[in-house]
């Protein structure tokens, strides 16, 4: 299952979620779909909805067992098409790795190049993971910022709440939940040139225009 600190496309959800029902099903045929739902991080009704629809294309089969509960079994064609599904997601994430990687070398590359070394990341995820394994020589990782997270550690780095660091020269945006709202946010706090944005964010680096008091009211 695809850790939920990562935003995918629909497609792609679709696939870490149904991969998961069809491995959750051939390592235990007794799940209940509430430890179902448990497993894979998702809502009771989302995990009944998938398992009917595995159930519908003919990849499960459901029997009834004693006290009122059920038993589910992948069929051959479930097997299959587990099959399928984790060469798939194998290859997305092989793909998304490699492309993080290359996007946050070169973002970090070039700021210290012009001598922004002190880096701090905004948003706790995969993206920051990959972006402290591949910080350039030269670079000094100070903190991550993450107020659900705050006083913990991440990647190797501290967590932090509030504004951004005084010794921080440069902020990588690392939040893949909410990436837009993120750099709207920081560019009020620093000059937006600072601020590093993974082109796979799609982030538009334009200001933030300011609320209108009449249209806010």
């Amino acid at each position: 299952m695809e850790p939920r600190g990562r935003e995918r496309p629909v497609s792609d959800l679709d696939t870490a979620v149904t991969l998961s029902v069809l491995d959750a099903v051939d390592e235990n045929s007794r799940i209940t779909q509430r430890d179902l739902a448990k497993e894979l991080g998702i809502a009771l009704g989302l995990a009944n909805a998938y398992l009917k629809r595995c159930i519908g294309k003919g990849w499960i089969k459901v029997t009834q067992i004693p006290a009122n509960r059920y038993a589910y079994y992948l069929t051959p064609q479930g097997f299959s098409e587990k099959s399928r599904l984790a060469a798939e997601y194998l290859t997305y994430s092989f793909s998304y790795f490699r492309r993080a990687r290359a996007e946050c070398e070169m973002l970090m590359g070039d700021a210290v190049e012009r001598g922004w070394t002190r880096f701090v990341f905004a948003g706790c995820s995969e993206l920051t993971e990959i972006a402290a394994l591949c910080a350039p020589e030269g670079a000094q990782l100070i903190a991550v910022m993450g107020d659900r997270r705050a006083g913990a550690h991440f990647a190797g780095l501290p967590v932090i709440a509030g504004d951004i660091p005084d010794e921080a020269d440069a902020v990588m945006i690392t939040d893949l939940a909410t990436p837009q709202a993120s750099f709207d946010r920081l560019s009020r706090l620093m000059p937006v040139e600072r601020l590093l944005t993974p082109r796979m964010l799609k982030i538009s680096r334009r200001r933030p225009e300011p609320l209108d008091e009449d249209t806010a009211q």
